[in-house]
């Protein structure tokens, strides 16, 4: 059940990239939020009740509701038109977490994979933090382009490979993620050469709200 709210993790992530490049309209962004929020709700709820007291698998959901609030909180924020400080200071919480999931996941779940992608969502949220909650306006293209590539490496193909069985060799996987995220990341900032602090940023565009998550 959680494979597939992770398979439209990846969903929500690849629209909330576009509106972050000025691609999707903010509210046109809203449905898709609050959907995927309410399935990241629901989905943790069920399986922590039906987890008999297995701390393990408690584990494992809790880390979901961290999405479900975010998607929710998005989604209201963009049908509200509400200043999205809330959002940002928000994610600086989930950042923070996503750390403490990524050593259980190292060290506890024994799921290496998923320790690393866990270091990619707190790189993501951190990014979130910094676009959101610090108004940093000139990190927002990079975050656009980060969040959409994370939509298919860290959730959309993950969670169709594990649907589908094939998700194997775990330890390759996990050092290929590790390199591919610093390099791709780093080569993606100096690609896009954000403007410095202070310098003047770009016009947004009118129809996009500057949330995401």
């Amino acid at each position: 059940m959680a494979l597939v709210g992770l398979l439209y993790v990846g969903a929500v992530l690849f629209i909330n990239g576009l509106l972050l490049l000025g691609a999707v309209d903010g509210r046109a962004a809203a449905p898709i939020n609050l959907f995927v929020g309410a399935l990241q709700v629901v989905t943790p709820t069920y399986l922590i009740f039906t987890a008999n007291g297995d701390p393990r698998a408690i584990l494992a959901a809790s880390g979901l509701y961290l999405f479900g609030f975010t998607y929710l909180y998005v989604g209201i924020n963009l049908l509200a038109a509400l200043d999205t400080n809330g959002v940002g200071w928000f994610s600086l919480f989930v950042a923070i977490a996503a750390l403490g999931y990524s050593y259980a996941n190292f060290a506890i779940l024994g799921d290496r994979p998923f320790g690393v992608i866990w270091l990619y969502w707190a790189f993501l949220w951190a990014l979130f933090f910094l676009v959101l909650g610090l108004k940093h306006e000139w990190l927002t293209r990079y975050t656009g382009w980060v969040t959409i590539i994370q939509a298919w490496v860290t959730a959309a193909i993950p969670a169709f490979l594990l649907l589908t069985n094939l998700w194997r060799y775990q330890d390759g996987i996990a050092i290929g993620l590790a390199v591919g995220g610093v390099v791709v990341f780093g080569a993606l900032y100096a690609f896009i050469h954000p403007r410095a602090p202070g310098a003047p940023a770009a016009t947004p565009s009118p129809t996009a709200h500057p949330a995401a998550g």
